[in-house]
């Protein structure tokens, strides 16, 4: 029997409560589905790895495109989804609030809102702005039943800034103006992951894993981590099997198309799906 959108809305609050789980990032309907079935609690979207899908550069999908592409994720399988929703969509706290509303009318279980403007030359809103924003995003959650998690993104290491004291400014302002769990994607050591969780405890932290890395969940766990993602890497990985296949029949070789996952099994795993 499929979950209300109630149901799965508590069951992903109640993830972040104890432990620490993975929180894999499909790109597309049907890496959603595999990952359903192969026994993943909750998934993620992705914004990178979305707007590859559609030809595009990260951030650079619109609002109406992203709200679409949630509505299908969340229609695609019974599991809890978190959304990438970038910066919330807004050049100002109303319209934050606004794009906000509009991305828990679809059924996601939480989202998260970035701090970073796009703006090469100032790639973080102020500090006094971020927050706002975040607090905008916490009043449109509140107004429409509360029960949507709120991730607040301190960007600094993916924006050029890598400053980890400020990082933890942002995310301790962000959980004071209501973020429910708080993400520093590109935070990579043991020091820097152990200061985010300090400064932030008891609030549940996010940890990006992005590519092999000698940690294991067990490890994170210890450290305090609630929540593992990975954010476009699956997207990556099936961008890596193309690109060497496609480099092999570019030369006239057929030596780099992949013998398996067949067709045949592909098939059978959306059969019940029709």
């Amino acid at each position: 029997m499929s979950r209300t959108t109630a149901e799965k809305r508590q069951a992903f609050r109640t993830l972040h409560e104890e432990g620490c789980f993975v929180l894999p990032n499909p790109w597309d309907v049907g890496s959603a589905r595999y990952l359903a079935s192969v026994g993943f609690k909750v998934i993620a979207t992705t914004s990178s790895g979305f707007a590859w899908s559609n030809g595009r550069p990260d951030n650079g999908v619109s609002r109406d495109t992203v709200l679409a592409h949630l509505r299908d994720m969340v229609r695609a399988t019974d599991l809890p989804v978190n959304a990438d929703f970038e910066n919330g969509f807004g050049k100002d706290p109303a319209e934050v609030a606004q794009s906000v509303r509009m991305a828990i009318d679809t059924g996601v279980a939480g989202l998260s809102i970035e701090d970073s403007t796009g703006d090469p030359a100032s790639p973080l809103f102020p500090l006094n702005v971020a927050v706002e924003r975040i607090a905008a995003a916490r009043r449109a959650i509140d107004e429409a039943g509360g029960d949507t998690l709120l991730v607040g993104r301190a960007e600094n290491f993916f924006a050029g800034r890598p400053d980890l004291e400020d990082a933890i400014a942002r995310l301790r302002a962000y959980s004071q103006a209501g973020a429910d769990c708080l993400y520093a994607p590109g935070i990579q050591t043991r020091e820097q992951i152990e200061a985010v969780v300090a400064a932030v405890t008891p609030k549940p932290v996010n940890l990006l894993i992005g590519g092999p890395s000698a940690f294991t969940l067990a490890e994170l766990e210890k450290l305090g981590v609630r929540r593992v993602s990975v954010g476009g890497a699956l997207a990556r990985a099936a961008w890596g099997g193309l690109v060497t296949s496609v480099q092999a029949l570019a030369e006239g070789r057929f030596d780099g198309l992949p013998k398996e996952p067949s067709g045949t099994w592909l098939n059978g795993m959306f059969e019940d799906t029709k």
